[in-house]
């Protein structure tokens, strides 16, 4: 097991009081594995990849236990977590754009990474640099490393964030919403080029994202997130072929399909909680067209079924799947 996170809790600090963006969630992850964390905005998706990475705004707080290879990261010292993040962990974020330094050429924004981390020189660093580029299909990456930022398009910019990840051969790769703003055949790309790099390389991949088209295709495991909390976990395709939650089966049904026979868009109904006042029960249960009344006042155990799923919800799965 390359990496178990036990009971994450991370809260937020505010003039108007703690806003409990993550609450208990646990999971683990297998090397080679690819797993989706997937939900709303404001589900707390990105705040546990930021959790694990050490990267919490400073209002922030994490507790609990996130083990990686053995080592709980929560109790690091920054130094220690830093070497962790350059040489275990990347992560690629969201926008390339502003993750890129606009008035640094691309050589040295890379080189960078090996000269500080890995004590390379820089000239074997450029080379190391190019190596990355070719692997991620930049064109003509031997010329083009000295180019800008903005002298790229979106999903080049994209191809360069993914190659300065991996430059340190981590184990592990977060990538946070890597397709958005692409276009779809860029986006197909992007997550073949993913998938490419899990193979080639051996990492295992956590894919933070709304598109569950994209999750279909690519991960081995998906994990959805409401209110902070884990809804739902388990393999993709039984997730998605018989979603046991009402949450995970409102997510699917939102999805425009080409065989749906009205030009009706389904949503769910209703508003996220506030995370500074979650309910007492389930945090769906303002939203769930299943609501008991145990819901709104017990919050569901987090239980197995099918031997490797899980579920957190008082209904009954034959009622959900109905």
């Amino acid at each position: 097991m390359l990496l178990d996170i036990d009971n994450l809790r991370v809260t937020f600090s505010t003039a108007d009081g703690d806003v409990n963006a993550v609450n208990g969630v646990s999971f683990q992850l297998d090397q080679r594995e690819t797993l989706a964390i997937v939900g709303e905005s404001g589900s707390g998706k990105s705040q546990t990849a930021f959790a694990l990475m050490g990267l919490l705004a400073r209002n922030g707080r994490a507790t609990g236990q996130v083990r990686f290879d053995g080592t709980d990261l929560l109790g690091l010292t920054p130094s220690k977590m830093n070497k962790v993040r350059s040489n275990q962990i990347g992560m690629i974020f969201q926008d390339p754009m502003t993750s890129l330094n606009p008035y640094i050429r691309i050589s040295e924004q890379m080189a960078e990474v090996l000269t500080l981390h890995k004590g390379m020189s820089k000239k074997d660093a450029i080379a190391e640099s190019i190596r990355m580029l070719d692997a991620v299909k930049i064109p003509d990456a031997r010329n083009r490393i000295r180019s800008f930022p903005h002298e790229f398009s979106g999903g080049m910019r994209q191809r360069i964030m993914i190659a300065m990840s991996l430059l340190c051969r981590p184990r592990l790769l977060i990538a946070d919403e890597p397709t958005t703003a692409l276009d779809v055949t860029v986006q197909a790309q992007i997550m073949q080029l993913l998938a490419d790099i899990r193979d080639d390389f051996g990492t295992a991949i956590i894919l933070i994202t709304h598109d569950l088209g994209v999750v279909a295709g690519f991960c081995d495991r998906t994990l959805v997130l409401y209110g902070g909390q884990i809804m739902e976990d388990g393999p993709t395709d039984p997730v998605f072929a018989d979603p046991s939650h009402p949450y995970t089966k409102g997510l699917l049904r939102a999805v425009p399909r080409l065989d749906r026979d009205d030009d009706e868009l389904l949503t769910i109904a209703g508003e996220p909680p506030d995370m500074s006042r979650l309910p007492q029960g389930c945090p769906f249960t303002a939203r769930c067209a299943y609501v008991q009344n145990t819901c709104a006042h017990i919050p569901p155990e987090l239980a197995t079924f099918d031997g490797n799923r899980r579920r957190a919800c008082h209904v009954p799965k034959s009622e959900v799947s109905a």
